[in-house]
């Protein structure tokens, strides 16, 4: 009997050290699509598009009878350096070199390294929100593996990693936050969720804003794949996805792309002695083969990340704008661990979630929600909130009286059901 809790401990930390691999814990699941499945997915294909041309026989050519295999091997080696050019089989061939120059493929060398430059890019956006991250004051890495890490253990270890978490987190509030309330930074503080880039970490806009600027990023870089492929295969790569729609809807038989052609036509010279002779040879090219399935499948992926982008990006956007959300989301924890029980408590949550956590408290939070449980966010927000009400009221004769002047507690806390008056003209 004693070797389940051991066997279940051990299974739990396998998973553990398993899902370090999976990313960092300071962002979402559109953010880690972004920059760890895709980076993944791009760095996959260049291995296998590298592997078909390093370790394959990435050309064919047809050439004439004459050619020894010296010759041979010259001919495919040149065509497969020097571009290709393609003419459909029922075309003639053009005569003037510049038609011809005009159809050259110039894209089928470079495809690993296309892929891994799309692969870094589709990284960069994390390595700014990491470096970002660290400047904030808190190190939210850290604090989510914390709480990650005290939903396994024992009643008695959560609750103190809890009570660590709560003391962090109230240090870290205390820490940043305007100790001046002039007329400046009440406009400042008006206006913070809107221009949050603007703000700073007394404004309690600073996670909160590059969050959303690096949720920009993602989106820019996402939409800018499609124009980076359109400029290096000199095509509109951005309608590829639609017309392969369009063939399976209309039961098209699936015919050789002009993006991705097999067969393709090759001119090179051989000096010999004063005479320069042309030759013009039939190639193929089967790495397209592979190249035309991968680039209708990272167009396809493409698409879905970019629309699940924007669709998170404008989530993020309403959540952190309007302040009611703050509140409402405050509000949902403190009423299920019995907190809220008078109309006076209910007004003093908007001050604590408004002028307390503020926006970048209450972002920290949604993230430690996203990676524990609603039970684990739950005890560390009631916690919080005990905090909140110590540090700035005082209990005097039943009357809980303010001990700062700035805006987090402006009037009397009365832990009964009167409401005060500074309470009621401010909410």
């Amino acid at each position: 009997m004693t070797a389940h809790p051991r066997g279940l401990t051990t299974v739990l930390g396998s998973l553990a050290s398993f899902t370090k691999i999976t990313g960092s814990s300071d962002d979402d699941w559109i953010d880690r699509l972004n920059h760890l499945w895709t980076v993944v997915l791009m760095t996959l294909f260049a291995v296998v598009t590298s592997s078909g041309q390093y370790a394959g026989n990435p050309i064919e050519c047809w050439v004439p009878a004459e050619f020894t295999g010296a010759y041979t091997s010259y001919a495919k080696s040149y065509c497969w350096i020097s571009n290709t050019y393609y003419i459909p089989q029922e075309e003639p061939i053009p005569r003037r070199v510049s038609d011809r120059y005009n159809q050259e493929l110039t894209y089928y060398q470079w495809v690993p390294i296309i892929l891994m430059f799309q692969a870094l890019m589709f990284k960069i956006p994390n390595i700014v929100w990491r470096m970002m991250n660290g400047q904030s004051g808190v190190n939210m890495e850290k604090i989510i593996i914390l709480a990650e890490s005290g939903m396994m253990g024992d009643p008695d270890d959560r609750m103190k990693n809890i009570s660590h978490l709560a003391k962090y987190l109230n240090r870290w509030i205390q820490t940043h936050r305007n100790y001046r309330y002039n007329f400046f930074v009440k406009l400042k503080e008006k206006y913070s969720n809107v221009v949050c880039f603007c703000c700073g970490k007394r404004d309690g806009t600073f996670l909160t804003g590059f969050y959303i600027f690096v949720k920009f990023l993602y989106c820019a870089n996402v939409i800018g794949q499609f124009f980076l492929l359109n400029a290096f295969m000199a095509t509109d790569f951005n309608m590829f996805g639609f017309e392969v729609i369009e063939n399976f809807i209309y039961d098209r038989n699936w015919r050789e792309s002009p993006r991705f052609p097999r067969v393709t036509l090759c001119d090179f010279k051989i000096r010999q002695l004063a005479n320069v002779q042309t030759f013009t040879v039939q190639c193929v090219l089967p790495i397209n083969l592979f190249n035309e399935k991968i680039f209708i499948f990272l167009w396809f992926w493409f698409f879905i990340v970019a629309t699940l982008s924007f669709g998170n990006l404008f989530h993020w956007i309403y959540y952190i704008i309007f302040g009611e959300n703050k509140v409402t989301y405050v509000r949902k924890f403190l009423k299920v661990s019995g907190e809220i029980h008078t109309n006076f408590d209910k007004k003093l949550s908007r001050k604590f979630a408004e002028h307390y956590l503020r926006s970048d408290g209450i972002f920290l939070l949604r993230m430690v929600g996203k990676n524990t449980s609603a039970m684990f966010i739950t005890d560390l927000m009631q916690l919080l909130w005990k905090t909140f009400k110590e540090e700035h009221c005082s209990v005097k004769n039943g009357v809980t009286e303010v001990e700062t002047e700035t805006p987090l507690m402006n009037g009397n806390c009365h832990m009964g059901d009167m409401e005060p008056p500074s309470l009621k003209s401010k909410l």
